[in-house]
């Protein structure tokens, strides 16, 4: 039985102290510094060459390969790195690798022009996705080898020291992105978004160095489990060859958790998640999409966008992540996704009253710092709530599924959300509204399974 126990604030923090802490934070920002490439950095390059918004809004499919970085996560749990593997581990050879392509994706944006190569543009912007999804898979296995299986307290801290580190490299890169783009476009540069890809690679480089000092465990026991494993379920087969050996592999690693996940929850109570899951954070999703240039088109400059929107929301994320956990270990997590559900409708009206209303930065800074805290809140919320969901046999592998579900409705769905305002005609206001309505769906399937969910807290 998993249950939340309360703690004193001094209890919760000095958690925060150890050492592990602060390596488990940079895993999170290595994993959130390429959303900046694909998400504003990408979105803005495109407004700013002259694209429109529907196109920009649909460029943002590559990131639905978030949504299926499961599928594949067996092999790189297994596949060991030439060279890189033997020298600095099997979970680092990875996550290098993994930059390498993302810093070489950077070093060929920078020689490209949208408004004539859009296609290649997108395509090396899908390979950093593809190349970042294959990263995060090995990033939250070396962040949870951090910890012993035991300290349960300090897994707790580690995942919301691990959500600070993400939006860290989120917000931050997006600081150093806007800035620098700014600054050059100011010093008369033309090709000012090149430039500013080959600074943001300088920080891959500095990210990858940082990796280095983080330690990775032996991992010759999960090679004997995964073998282990894969030979109870081959023995069950009266012959052994190339089919039966790709059935046992399929039904190790994604038939498995899914058959234990239904037998858990029964199929009705198992279906209602997965469609929560899915549309939780749709409207988010939405609003995050084309909140760059909504900002853009009522005449925030980069400069009002990287302090407001980044900087700004960088503390507010910090802080109210780590409040966020705090309420959730207070109030438990039914209640928490709740309010979290009703936060993010309601900040995403405050951008109705900022589209309807003249270029005010009070009004911009209040709906924006109003949006980080309701994200982050949702964030510590939906990430508790999953992980209680998962069955401890399989948590690492329904653990991905669920996420990948949630990011599947984040990325497919909100693709249209460009093509959305030129339906609108251009009408902010009413898409703000849109986005605001549609958590009530997943609030209504939460409240329907609120007391059949097999969760149990204290």
């Amino acid at each position: 039985m998993i249950q939340i126990k309360k703690q004193s604030l001094s209890e919760t923090f000095s958690i925060y102290f150890d050492k592990r802490m602060l390596k488990i934070l940079l895993l999170g920002a290595i994993s959130g510094f390429p959303w900046v490439l694909i998400g504003s950095s990408l979105s803005l390059w495109l407004k700013e060459d002259g694209l429109s918004r529907s196109t920009i809004g649909w460029a943002g499919l590559i990131f639905a390969v978030y949504a299926f970085n499961y599928l594949w996560a067996p092999l790189i749990d297994r596949i060991q790195i030439p060279l890189l593997t033997k020298k600095i581990g099997h979970r680092r050879g990875w996550i290098i690798l993994m930059q390498f392509l993302i810093l070489i994706s950077l070093i060929l944006w920078s020689v490209i022009d949208p408004s004539d190569n859009l296609a290649l543009v997108i395509s090396i912007g899908l390979l950093i996705a593809i190349s970042s999804a294959t990263q995060d898979i090995t990033v939250d296995a070396l962040r949870i080898e951090q910890i012993g299986e035991n300290e349960s307290r300090s897994m707790a801290a580690g995942a919301a020291m691990a959500v600070v580190g993400w939006w860290s490299g989120y917000k931050l890169g997006g600081v150093l992105s806007l800035f620098s783009a700014e600054f050059l476009e100011r010093a008369g540069f033309q090709n000012y978004w090149q430039l500013t890809f080959l600074i943001l690679g300088i920080l891959i480089i500095l990210m990858s160095i940082g990796l280095m000092f983080i330690n990775e465990s032996n991992d010759s026991n999960r090679q004997k489990n995964q073998k282990e494993n894969d030979k109870l379920i081959l023995n069950k087969f009266k012959k052994i060859n190339f089919f039966t050996q790709i059935i046992t592999w399929i039904s190790g690693t994604i038939s498995g958790p899914i058959i234990s996940f239904f037998k858990k929850n029964g199929f009705q109570i198992a279906i209602g998640i997965l469609g929560f899951v899915f549309l939780f954070k749709v409207g988010e999703a939405f609003l995050g999409r084309m909140s760059i240039i909504f900002y853009k088109e009522i005449g925030f400059t980069k400069s009002d966008i990287a302090i407001y929107s980044k900087s700004l929301g960088w503390i507010t994320t910090v802080v109210f992540t780590l409040i966020g956990g705090l309420f959730v270990i207070r109030s438990g997590v039914i209640k928490a996704m709740f309010l979290a559900g009703i936060l993010m409708a309601s900040t995403n009206l405050l951008f109705t009253l900022l589209a309807w209303s003249d270029k005010s930065e009070i009004l911009f800074a209040i709906a924006v710092i109003f949006d980080d805290i309701a994200a982050a809140f949702a964030t510590v919320a939906f990430v508790a709530f999953i992980s209680l969901l998962v069955d401890r046999t399989y948590t690492a592998t329904q653990y991905a599924l669920l996420a990948s579900i949630g990011t599947a409705g984040r990325t497919t769905l909100a693709s249209s959300s460009g093509a959305l305002v030129d339906w609108l005609n251009g009408d902010w206001g009413i898409f703000f509204i849109l986005t605001a309505l549609m958590v009530i769906p997943s609030l209504i399937i939460l409240w329907i399974l609120k007391n059949k969910l097999k969760i149990y807290e204290k």
